[in-house]
């Protein structure tokens, strides 16, 4: 039998995929939840039907397409852009470089050439906003709204904090939230963490346009037009290496269910929190934990199908994802730079000296550094030599959750 495998992306497809041939989940919601068109979930399950997993893998992977533009046509486009035929739109520039400079290309291709060089277009057009009702999600799981609310919740008894937090839309339900100095991408791989080990992992997760969650740039960069793709953010690279889609929100009513959420927590948790005097970060989060399961039990509704969409994963694997990926080269004395701290890396089985070498390092949510050559472990550091005691000032202002225990605060009104 033929050994298939599959990204984390994939393998999301494949359940999706096997369950609408199945009929547990609709053509509509395959849409939504993979970002096809009908067209194409169609065709999805028809390969399905007759190879399998293997149908879902793109045929032409690994391979170079044959109707690839030439590298100097497009360089001579964009030159033509750039000078006799500036300002022209890219309609018009079409008809002329067809007409003029005998270049026959499509109208789409000649506005990615020119987007990519950022090369804008003449005139920006923008469509009347038009809104709907949007249904809940059939299943749990399968959309969670996130967001985070800066808000004087400690009502003048402590620095002001920033909740983060998400609700099932399918349920109302409220996995985990935490309070923090800030949104910080450590905030939302910390609350996402503990989702994934209680409930799994959702299929999508809906956020407004938070530089934590995407990059927006008008011009590519240089690195970004070399890989053909745009850059993701820490957080961005997580959700796309597990397999949820990240859906952005056009403006705050679309993701209405976390807003209307906030406004409940800044009227009952408040209350929560000046009931048990907390003064402080951890003794807030001591009342959020204990806050939750009730507010779970009074608010959480049925879903329409009473199947569920989580996807199991290992507990042991987390890290892997949450967590802030670097790449560093490792100095003549097998050491590298970290955090303005010198890290020492000793020899292994693998390599006798990795001076010069190419490494990633990873710095995992709760302060440990790992350094990965070649996917394989060579390094790890429980803390560097400055102690979080004596940065801890400029960690709390930088956003970081710390690695303490909120359920060991005792809780007395």
């Amino acid at each position: 039998m033929e050994k298939v495998t599959l990204t984390m992306k994939e393998v999301k497809r494949a359940e999706v995929i096997q369950r609408a041939v199945s009929g547990e989940v609709t053509v509509q919601a395959t849409t939504e939840l993979l970002g096809l068109c009908e067209r194409q979930v169609y065709r999805l399950k028809s390969s399905f039907k007759l190879k399998g997993v293997k149908g879902l893998i793109h045929g032409n992977r690994d391979k170079v397409s044959p109707r690839r533009l030439d590298s100097e046509i497009g360089e001579k486009v964009v030159k033509l852009a750039k000078g006799e035929y500036e300002g022209y739109n890219d309609s018009f520039f079409t008809e002329k470089l067809g007409e003029e400079e005998g270049i026959r290309i499509s109208r789409e291709k000649v506005r990615q050439i020119l987007r990519k060089e950022g090369i804008g277009p003449k005139r920006k057009r923008r469509r009347p906003k038009h809104r709907t009702r949007r249904e809940r999600k059939p299943e749990s799981g399968m959309m969670l709204q996130t967001d985070g609310s800066r808000h004087d919740w400690l009502q003048g008894r402590g620095e002001e904090l920033t909740l983060i937090g998400a609700i099932d839309d399918a349920t109302n339900e409220v996995p985990y939230a935490l309070f923090a100095p800030c949104e910080t991408t450590e905030g939302y791989m910390k609350m996402l963490m503990e989702i994934a080990k209680e409930k799994g992992l959702p299929l999508s997760l809906y956020a407004d346009k938070h530089s934590i969650f995407q990059i927006e740039r008008h011009t590519p960069t240089l690195a970004e037009q070399l890989n053909g793709k745009p850059d993701k953010t820490q957080l961005g690279r997580a959700l796309d290496e597990l397999g949820i889609t990240l859906i952005p929100a056009n403006s705050p009513q679309a993701k209405g269910r976390i807003e209307r959420l906030w406004g409940t927590f800044q009227d009952r948790l408040v209350s929560e929190l000046k009931r048990f005097n907390a003064k402080t970060i951890d003794e807030a989060n001591a009342v959020l934990l204990k806050f939750l399961p009730d507010y779970n039990r009074k608010f959480t509704v049925e879903p329409k199908d009473s199947k569920s969409a989580w996807r199991k994963i290992d507990d042991r694997d987390l890290n892997k994802y949450f967590c802030l990926k670097y790449s560093r080269v490792v100095g003549n004395d097998n050491t590298l730079s970290f955090m303005n701290e010198k890290i020492q890396i000793r020899s292994s089985k693998t390599r006798y000296s990795f001076a010069k070498a190419k490494v990633d390092v990873h710095h995992l949510i709760d302060g440990r550094i790992r350094i990965f050559y070649k996917g394989e472990l060579i390094a790890e550091e429980e803390r560097l030599a400055n102690s979080q005691q004596n940065r801890s000032e400029k960690v709390r202002k930088r956003g970081r959750i710390t690695n303490k225990s909120y359920e060991r605060i005792s809780l007395q009104p």
